[in-house]
């Protein structure tokens, strides 16, 4: 059985992309019947590396916009495209909208995740504020806009079990890593906070020397 959060935010996933509660409760209980979703790691960079940079972040968080428009850039051309490290982004649901947005993300696969992401964080201020359908239209036009079509973008918006798989996994993950706040950014094991680049390098760089 799915735990109350998870209930709820996969059910309001399926009403907030135009199915009714009635016609989305069925869905939901079924979800709970399928088989369990496996949920992928979403990876970038050397998976050999010998330094692992794991963030945190939620799509509705405006701390990691901002992170994602400016530090986040120069990491990937010093760190990741280059090899150095291991990166690994992991998804934090403090609402509804961010876990619709994290769906549109994943609904394009792992090799267009990344750059649906880029397209959710630089528009985070047209759909985040809006809520409800305007929200849903926001987020399905990002798809779209990316590649996706109509068809896909309803398959996996009404997704109940891959909605559920999804907040269990955020769930766990935050547990094990004692996440409370994002950005949080743990480097090889240790849990560091928001930060700029100058000091996010720093730190980098004396894991890469050791």
């Amino acid at each position: 059985m799915m735990k109350p959060f998870a209930a709820a935010l996969a059910l309001a996933t399926l009403t907030a992309f135009g199915m009714t509660a009635m016609s989305a409760a069925p869905a939901v209980a079924q979800a709970t019947e399928q088989k369990k979703v496996e949920i992928p790691e979403l990876v970038l960079g050397n998976k050999d590396a010998t330094v692992t940079l794991t963030e945190y972040a939620s799509y509705t968080c405006p701390h990691c916009a901002n992170f994602h428009s400016s530090v986040f850039k120069e990491l990937k051309r010093d760190y990741i495209d280059t090899g150095k490290i291991k990166f690994v982004y992991r998804e934090v649901f403090f609402d509804r909208p961010g876990l619709w947005a994290a769906m549109v993300a994943r609904c394009g696969g792992e090799m267009r995740y990344f750059g649906i992401q880029e397209m959710l964080y630089a528009q985070q201020k047209d759909w985040a504020a809006g809520g409800g359908e305007a929200t849903s239209a926001a987020l399905q036009k990002i798809g779209l806009t990316a590649g996706l079509s109509q068809e896909q973008l309803n398959a996996c918006m009404t997704d109940g079990a891959t909605a559920q798989a999804l907040i269990e996994t955020y769930e766990a993950n935050v547990k094990a890593d004692s996440i409370t706040s994002t950005p949080s950014l743990i480097i090889n094991g240790t849990r560091h906070g928001n930060m700029n680049y100058a000091d996010l390098k720093a730190l980098l760089d004396a894991e890469l020397a050791k």
